[in-house]
């Protein structure tokens, strides 16, 4: 079995459904004629004149010769977000409710046969979180789990949805992949977006850190947030993990899938997260480490490429750095983040995935939000 294939006779694969898609095919390709180190800062220049980049123009924006223009980027960055944003940014927090996971990802601290304490909420203790978490003004919630099946299976996580839509206004997902019919379910049961990370790009590499579980297959993670969409999902994420391979070959595959995935389908909405690995319990993955003058340039990029898309910044990151993210690209913060099982209302029961570096609440992001001048934002959507 390649990275990029399901084998039709490992019965751990049966579930996956297959989808005529092509968007995969056409990012990979596109991605593997275009060279970094070909772009002059001449050709980043000619792209920031541009109304709208090529995809050309928003690789040489991710070049080393863009990085040596992150003021000029910056400028026009924070132009296109005033232009479809003004100041607003939107405060949320997310809700793990399981840390049992079936893939053996290496940087990972949920990593099956990594020994941690493993938990999984139950429908009382998710209420009660969820009653917690309303009642520090939040109404918009991400609801997380393990990559396991058998541990969170649909149910589960239609049932997490479920109570969360008594509580929250808007609802997102950041589960294993699902199938059309099971996204078509969690959207039924009140979920409006779904957020998944491909992690890395590079088919080779991802094959690599993925050595076992149902997360190997690429191309089914690939085509999760097509299948969201046909699901009947109101938006859908992207992101890389930042470190596992080449940040800017994955930035550019990252910004070119959502492109073409816009493109097909153009009344979704459309979001980038820009998460870099991080520690976790029991281990830390050895990859490269990119800066944060890298993971600004990538989010600079995505902001020019893909003017009117979301872009979230991970409570990953220093608060320092959100802080002034969000005055430039980003137009949604975390806040109140607690990355292991519960702890919104009683004790942690479960370890943590990784290590955050901003433990903010709630009223501390939307002080320093208003202080700069930015619009918290509890909710921009009315169901109707």
């Amino acid at each position: 079995m390649t990275p990029c294939q399901v084998d039709a006779d490992d019965s751990s694969y049966e579930h996956m459904e297959l989808i005529e898609s092509g968007i995969m095919e056409s990012t990979l390709s596109k991605v593997s004629e275009l060279d970094a180190l070909s772009f002059t800062e001449k050709d980043v220049r000619d792209a920031l004149s541009k109304d709208r980049l090529s995809i050309e123009g928003f690789a040489s924006l991710l070049s080393p010769a863009g990085e040596t223009l992150l003021e000029e980027m910056a400028q026009r960055a924070m132009e296109e977000k005033q232009r479809y944003f003004g100041n607003s940014v939107n405060i949320f927090t997310p809700l793990y409710a399981s840390n049992y996971c079936e893939n053996g990802c290496l940087y990972c601290g949920f990593n099956k046969n990594n020994s941690i304490r493993r938990a999984k909420l139950s429908p009382e203790e998710i209420e009660s979180e969820m009653a917690n978490i309303a009642g520090s003004g939040l109404a918009e919630i991400l609801i997380l789990t393990g990559e396991s099946r058998e541990m969170s299976d649909p149910e589960f996580i239609g049932g997490c949805v479920r109570t969360a839509a008594k509580y929250f206004r808007n609802v997102g997902l950041e589960v294993y992949p699902l199938n059309v019919s099971e996204y078509k379910y969690m959207h039924e049961c009140g979920a409006d977006y779904v957020t998944v990370f491909q992690e890395t790009y590079n088919p080779v590499k991802y094959e690599k850190v993925h050595p076992f579980g149902p997360k190997r297959v690429f191309s089914y993670r690939f085509d999760s947030q097509e299948r969201a969409l046909m699901g009947g999902m109101r938006g859908v994420a992207f992101g890389a993990l930042l470190g596992l391979g080449d940040f800017r070959t994955d930035s550019l595959a990252c910004g070119i899938h959502a492109y073409l995935l816009q493109r097909k389908y153009p009344h979704a909405e459309i979001s980038f997260s820009l998460p870099r690995l991080r520690p976790f319990l029991n281990g830390k993955y050895s990859a490269e480490t990119v800066s944060e003058r890298r993971l600004l340039q990538a989010a600079l990029a995505y902001r020019i490429f893909m003017p009117f898309s979301g872009q979230t910044i991970s409570s990953r990151e220093s608060p320092g750095f959100r802080d002034n993210i969000v005055g430039l690209s980003a137009t949604k913060i975390s806040a109140g983040v607690l990355v292991g099982i519960g702890g919104h209302s009683e004790e942690k029961k479960g370890d943590e995935q990784f290590d955050i570096s901003d433990r903010r609440d709630v009223r501390e992001i939307r002080r320093v939000l208003t202080e700069r001048g930015l619009q918290p934002v509890f909710n921009d959507y009315v169901r109707v």
